[in-house]
């Protein structure tokens, strides 16, 4: 059923050759083209059922259409000047959102990239025409920070917000969900408990969802069901690598934001050891005095037997858990015993502390009252203290390059100078000699999906590759281009790949097959 042509541009011969190729193959090449063909059925079956997707999006959502000078008058009660990559993406979304066709849009933009400032303003828009926005993040640290950092510009303008998670005391949700329900709520900001059965919008019209890779697709169809063909933004501070958004995005409208806001401090990071490790406490003792804030995470909350290597003078070992990590509770412990760390004020975070209770240090991390906050990968999204210039990164090899680069993201967030320093094994050293010189995310979710593999397509797994040896997803990038732009040149060929009735999803990510599985 495939075109010639076709054929010719992956450079694939025909099933009937190819099969005798895989089997009796005369020399390398002739074997390489042959699982070429083969790897093209799974591929194709991938572009098709995603491109069916996106053709499924139906639905008459209403139109938020603002004028030129609206538009303007919104992005000028803005304190700051929108980056040009800001406001080419926020076009874009305005575009959409004057549309009845549903929006389905993913926006990726690197830590630090201004992505909440994008979506203040998109939801500016569409609570002037009258429409209910919600706003959901994975975390209570996440929904806290953008309720903390958005609620005083939305408010300013005259609408009314409320943050609703799990942690809130009963009587507040209530009243929260009341308000929700009778339209006294513009924009809410919040967790899973938005998902709950009683919680119910007036004129739900758009929805934004942050860290999207952290909710099942089900979670976020629920979400969207609570209004009437919703506008949908899905954000992420994790670039995807080209290959996985050609993959599984290809049936959502993608924007990038590639420029980050103007006047923040560079930010060098360093893999500490050695002399580095020996000299790091009297630097981050001379950022003490100066005023300035530290990060130090920790990957492992509780402390087990054995022997750390992360004490910063020498003078102490760490209890350590499993082989000679350090742990946050012991990490704590030891830096709260030195009489300049302890004096600055030092708190610990982790996942483990009663949300009330993590809010609260947090939030005095936040205001300046301590100056040092020992945690663990909780803040990793959702902390934004311009005035934290340090971080320091513990068992650092136990982390993938991605996480590594968002919770470097949590510093440089200010006009100051910052580092990053990274303590590690010597294993590692390939992955911190790329984080010390590459500041691009983009570049490094290239290099962890080399590293770690692509993964289980749907999200089931985090690493490994699931393509059974057929497909390379770097090597056969060029067939996943050449079935997209099939389907693009025959449409009539996607049901023959994707039956009407083969995919589950709707329009938010789901029913993408796993390569291999054709």
């Amino acid at each position: 059923m495939l075109p010639q042509e076709f054929l010719d541009r992956a450079d694939a011969p025909r099933v009937e050759e190819a099969v005798l190729s895989m089997h009796r193959p005369e020399s390398v090449p002739e074997f390489e083209r042959a699982r070429r063909r083969f790897a093209l059925e799974p591929i194709l079956t991938l572009q098709a059922r995603v491109l069916a997707r996106r053709r499924g999006v139906r639905g008459r959502a209403r139109s938020a259409k603002v004028s030129a000078a609206q538009f303007d008058e919104l992005v000028a009660r803005f304190p700051f000047e929108l980056t040009g990559a800001q406001a080419r993406v926020s076009g874009e979304i305005r575009a959409d959102l004057a549309q009845t066709r549903p929006m389905r849009r993913l926006l990726q933009g690197d830590v630090g990239a201004g992505k909440t400032a994008v979506a203040a303003l998109s939801a500016m828009v569409v609570a002037e025409k009258g429409g209910q926005v919600a706003m959901m993040a994975p975390t209570e640290v996440l929904a806290s920070q953008h309720a903390y950092g958005l609620a005083p510009l939305l408010e300013g303008y005259g609408l009314r917000t409320a943050l609703l998670t799990g942690a809130i005391k009963p009587r507040e949700k209530r009243e929260i969900k009341e308000k929700i329900a009778s339209g006294d709520v513009d924009v809410v900001f919040g967790t899973h408990a938005l998902f709950s059965d009683d919680v119910q919008f007036r004129r739900l019209d758009y929805a934004v969802i942050d860290e999207q890779h952290r909710f099942g697709v089900a979670q976020r169809e629920r979400l969207a069901s609570k209004g009437r063909d919703v506008h949908v933004l899905l954000m992420t501070a994790t670039p995807i690598p080209r290959t996985l958004a050609l993959t599984i995005y290809g049936d959502l409208d993608v924007s990038i934001l590639d420029q980050a806001p103007p006047g923040r401090g560079e930010v060098k990071t360093r893999w500490a050891r050695g002399n580095d490790r020996r000299v790091m406490p009297k630097f981050l003792m001379e950022r003490l005095d100066a005023g300035e804030q530290i990060y130090w995470v920790v990957p492992r909350i509780g402390a087990r037997d054995g022997v750390g290597d992360g004490d910063p003078e020498g003078a102490e070992k760490d209890t350590a858990p499993g082989a000679g990590g350090a742990s946050a509770e012991a990490r704590f412990e030891n830096l709260i015993a030195r009489p300049r760390f302890a004096a600055a004020g030092i708190e610990l975070v982790h996942g483990k502390l009663p949300p009330e209770e993590r809010s609260m240090r947090l939030d005095r991390f936040r205001r300046g009252e301590i100056s040092t906050l020992v945690a663990t990968t909780v803040v990793e999204v959702g902390v934004d203290v311009p005035n934290a210039t340090i971080m320091v990164i513990e068992d650092a090899h136990r982390l993938g390059l991605a996480q590594l680069h968002q919770l470097r993201g949590r510093i440089g967030r200010g006009h100051k100078p910052s580092w990053c320093f990274l303590l590690a094994d010597k294993k590692a050293e390939e992955r911190m000699r790329l984080l010390e010189r590459s500041r691009d995310g983009f570049e490094l979710s290239e290099e962890d999906l080399t590293q770690r593999g692509m993964g289980d397509l749907l999200g089931f797994r985090q690493s490994g590759l699931n393509l059974e040896g057929l497909v390379d997803p770097e090597r056969d990038l060029d067939l996943l281009l050449a079935a997209r732009d099939l389907f693009q040149d025959r449409p009539e060929l996607i049901h023959v790949y994707a039956p009407p009735g083969k995919d589950s999803g709707g329009a938010l990510g789901a029913g993408a097959p796993r390569l291999g599985a054709g």
